[in-house]
């Protein structure tokens, strides 16, 4: 098998350098270092990721994709497929601070709303008691909980959650709660399986924030980009897949796609009225001249050919505004 080139090597310390990137930005990284599109060379930028991550196998790490389910984005990272007690050691964060995020996962995806979020106030008070417990060698002795746990002070609890927030383990939601991180959609998509947490019957991914069927006995969940893509055509159905209940439309969707053509209708009828008007004025200001100049003396020809002029070229811009679309650009004539 042939090495990694340098334009592995530079996407690799891209990622590893910088964190998980949005899927523009690693599209960019790779372009720069190609020459190519992904966008139109999709076999060559999935054949390269092929290739980095055959020789990522040995180290049991991988170069993978996720989408933030929270704004439907796609990212790109490296992360470490597998947990042991070596890998452990590899992290910055404490003994506590490693429990408390543990404490504010479960309390993030056990959230009742299926809003994935919790907030600041939640997190704050989140318990560490059951995330780290010892028990002694002898057979009656009790569970205890390390000192470092007992006095991790409320103090500590933010400044580490600011922490996580920065390193993206977590994050600030658009209503200014707190969610899960693009790292943690990366890294935990085997810790979401294992601890059966519901997934989209679209894309079987974990259901982190999602929409639940409208069916309080249906327990179908689906990410509101998964459905945007579902019930995208308009005579789509939009049946729930298991219970056939009726799925209510989205925030955005839809509803105005019928529209989206018609605004033309109305800026040619604008424009037909606008063409009419001005050939009224004009047929006025001519009549005017000839008026006031009185009946024994005749209008110049040149004032003549230039209403006429105006009044064509009037007649012109509305009827190509009645056959164009709002789209088009105007081209004025030339003179």
């Amino acid at each position: 098998m042939a090495p990694l080139s340098w334009r592995h090597h530079t996407l690799l310390q891209a990622l590893l350098h910088r964190g998980p990137l949005s899927e523009r930005d690693f599209h960019a990284v790779f372009a720069g270092v190609s020459g190519k599109d992904p966008a139109t060379h999709q076999q060559l930028f999935n054949d390269t990721l092929l290739k980095i991550n055959k020789d990522l196998a040995y180290l049991q790490f991988e170069l993978r994709a996720c989408i933030n389910q929270y704004d439907g984005m796609v990212y790109y990272g490296v992360v470490n497929n597998i947990v042991d007690e070596e890998s452990k050691l590899g992290t910055k964060y404490s003994v506590p601070q490693i429990a408390f995020y543990k404490g504010l996962l479960e309390a993030i995806v056990q959230e009742a709303g299926n809003d994935g979020s919790i907030t600041s106030i939640d997190a704050l008070n989140v318990r560490l008691d059951n995330q780290v417990v010892i028990v002694d060698g002898s057979e009656d002795s009790q569970p205890r909980l390390p000192s470092s746990i007992k006095n991790f002070s409320l103090s500590q609890k933010e400044k580490t959650l600011d922490e996580l927030i920065r390193d993206r383990w977590l994050s600030y939601t658009s209503t200014g709660k707190i969610g899960l991180g693009t790292r943690s959609f990366l890294d935990l998509r085997s810790w979401f399986r294992g601890n059966d947490i519901p997934s989209c019957v679209v894309c079987n991914e974990a259901c982190i924030k999602a929409s639940s069927c409208p069916n309080e006995g249906c327990n179908v969940r689906i990410h509101e980009y998964c459905l945007k893509k579902k019930f995208s055509q308009r005579k789509a159905s939009r049946a729930c897949p298991s219970c056939g209940t009726e799925w209510p439309c989205q925030d955005g969707e839809a509803d105005g796609d019928d529209d989206v053509n018609e605004p033309g209708e109305d800026q040619a009828s604008s424009a037909n009225r606008s063409s009419r008007k001005k050939r009224k004025r004009v047929k006025a200001e001519l009549v005017e001249e000839n008026n006031n100049a009185g009946p024994s003396t005749e209008v110049p020809r040149r004032t003549l050919r230039s209403a006429k002029a105006e009044a064509v070229e009037a007649a012109q811009e509305a009827s190509s505004a009645g056959a164009s679309q709002p789209g088009r650009g105007s081209k004025r004539r030339k003179k």
